[in-house]
Parts: structure tokens; sequence; C-alpha cells
């Protein structure tokens, strides 16, 4: 898998940043990602967006989806290196967007490095 690499200009001022605080160790990332997934009933959500932050077990990122705590998602980048499930943390809402923070379902071994 390749490993996500740490943004050098990361928006320290984005409301993303401002959830990131709460994480220990989150570093700024931009990783461009689908996140999917689906309620009951049959109803499926998918949206484009960018992993922001990120831990060794979770990931931060903006989102125009009605997200709530322990909802599920998939989260897939373009070329397929990070393709896994994970569960919504922490949600905080501004302007009709969210910031996200999911925690990875199982854990990815070096999917964030330091340049």
């Amino acid at each position: 898998m390749k490993e996500a690499l740490v943004a050098p200009e990361a928006a320290a001022n984005s409301f993303v940043a401002q959830l990131a605080r709460v994480f220990r160790g989150a570093t700024p990332l931009r990783m461009p990602v689908r996140v999917s997934g689906g309620y009951g009933g049959g109803c499926t959500f998918s949206e484009s967006t960018v992993i922001e932050y990120g831990t060794p077990n979770e990931v931060l990122f903006a989102s125009a989806l009605p997200l709530e705590f322990a909802d599920k998602v998939r989260l897939e980048n373009a070329d397929g290196s990070l393709r896994t499930e994970a569960s919504v943390v922490a949600v905080q809402c501004r302007n009709g967007r969210r910031a996200v923070a999911a925690r990875f379902a199982r854990h990815i071994s070096n999917w964030i490095i330091r340049s």
C-alpha cells in the first residue's frame, strides 16, 4: 500500500483543524478519498472529499453528508491503496458542513509517513 504523505502547508485555520486538536498526534495530510456507506432501508451515500488530518488510527475530513456518531463508512482513495471501513467517532457542524473524525475498523500499518 502507498503511504499518505504529510502535507507541508495544511489549512491550519479550517474547522477540520479545530477538530484535529482533539486528536493527539494528528498529522496534516492532503489525500483525496471517496466516503461511502449506507443507512437502513437500502439508502446509500457517497461523497468525494479530502482527508485533511490523520493519526495511525483515525482520519479527519470535511463532509456535506449527514454523518453522525457511530455511523459506518467506507474510505477509498483513487489508486485503491487505501480501502477500509471506519466508524465515525466525532462530528462538529458548521454552516451546513461537518468536520468528521472516523476510526479505522482494523489497523492499517504505515499509512502515514512524515517527510
